[in-house]
């Protein structure tokens, strides 16, 4: 049993995910568009929760919600199902492949046995499209492979019910109805406004107050905890920003992107200015996350590096209070 699908590569699994569903059911889409139109910029620090055992940081909202955002806004009707045990979640999954029916799964990294060894940890919020089934394969879209990849019906049942935080449940979701007629103006106006009120929220946690706290945060881990686990936050918090899905520096890059786009649709020329605002900041997070990775490699030639990486980090969240500011003003 095999669809009719076009893989799609991404830089984001969600986002993509989306975007190629779309796609297949006749909405040309863009992944930045989803990200966009999906308010999927976002920052939150949680000390008080432990992911592999550090600290738990986001720079994206819950999984699933960039797609439920995107649906809402455009008046798209999305089926989510999560399920009890793997026997009821592999004969959803089958009848809607019978039906020719792609489909998005949530599912935990770790058991992907086509990722390579580095990339498989405990992270349950990835995001793939199964479009087939052979005797003994699924046939799987990961959006972030550049090809089309298959996993054993083994294999699939393990990562649909993985365990542990955001544990998926075997949910699957697609697309039931598309609408023949969007208005994407109002989506783009809304996804913006949302974006500006998450990354601007009066929480020290949250949006550029919580990016400010955690570069507080960051000077004083060497003392407080000890060189070794101080490197261990750092290297988490620089795969939460680069390696996984979570995005940080390649957020920025992807909602430079749709700020263009969105400036052709909207018509206003100070979007693609803010865009170019915006790639300079993915800049700044992406040097930042080369300077962290010498610390915590044990290459760093500062001799104050965590207060270095703590001032690049704090000038990060000056600028980028600064450009959503001037982005909300761009659409008010």
């Amino acid at each position: 049993m095999n669809t009719n699908f076009t893989h799609h590569q991404s830089a984001h699994c969600e986002n993509g995910v989306a975007s190629n569903l779309l796609k297949h059911n006749g909405l040309n889409i863009s992944e930045p568009m989803v990200f966009g139109i999906g308010s999927g910029l976002f920052f939150i620090y949680l000390p008080f929760i432990k992911v592999n055992h550090a600290p738990a940081i986001s720079y994206r909202p819950l999984p699933g919600q960039i797609f439920n955002r995107l649906a809402k806004r455009l008046g798209l009707k999305i089926k989510r199902q999560k399920f009890s045990n793997e026997a009821s979640a592999q004969v959803a999954l089958d009848e809607n492949i019978r039906r020719n029916v792609p489909t998005g799964l949530q599912v935990g990294v770790y058991n992907l046995s086509y990722f390579p060894d580095e990339y498989r940890f405990h992270f349950n919020a990835h995001n793939l499209v199964v479009y087939g089934k052979t005797a003994t394969d699924y046939l799987i879209s990961d959006p972030v492979m550049e090809t089309v990849t298959t996993l054993t019906h083994n294999e699939l049942n393990k990562v649909r019910f993985a365990k542990g935080a955001f544990a998926p449940k075997g949910q699957m979701y697609y697309p039931i109805q598309v609408p023949e007629h969007i208005d994407f103006k109002t989506a783009i106006l809304k996804g913006i406004k949302s974006t500006c009120r998450d990354m601007l929220a009066p929480m020290p946690i949250v949006g550029v107050n919580g990016i400010k706290y955690v570069a507080q945060q960051i000077k004083k881990w060497p003392t407080k905890y000890g060189t070794k686990k101080a490197n261990h936050y750092l290297a988490q918090m620089v795969r939460m920003q680069e390696e996984i899905g979570t995005g940080g520096g390649g957020f920025r890059f992807i909602y430079a992107a749709f700020l263009q786009e969105a400036a052709a649709i909207l018509n206003n020329d100070r979007l693609n200015e803010l865009s170019s605002e915006m790639t300079t900041i993915g800049d700044l997070w992406r040097d930042f996350a080369v300077e962290a990775s010498r610390i915590y490699k044990n290459r760093s030639t500062q001799s104050d590096a965590y207060n270095m990486v703590s001032g690049q980090l704090l000038n990060i969240a000056d600028r980028e209070k600064i450009f959503f500011k001037k982005l909300k003003k761009a659409v008010s």
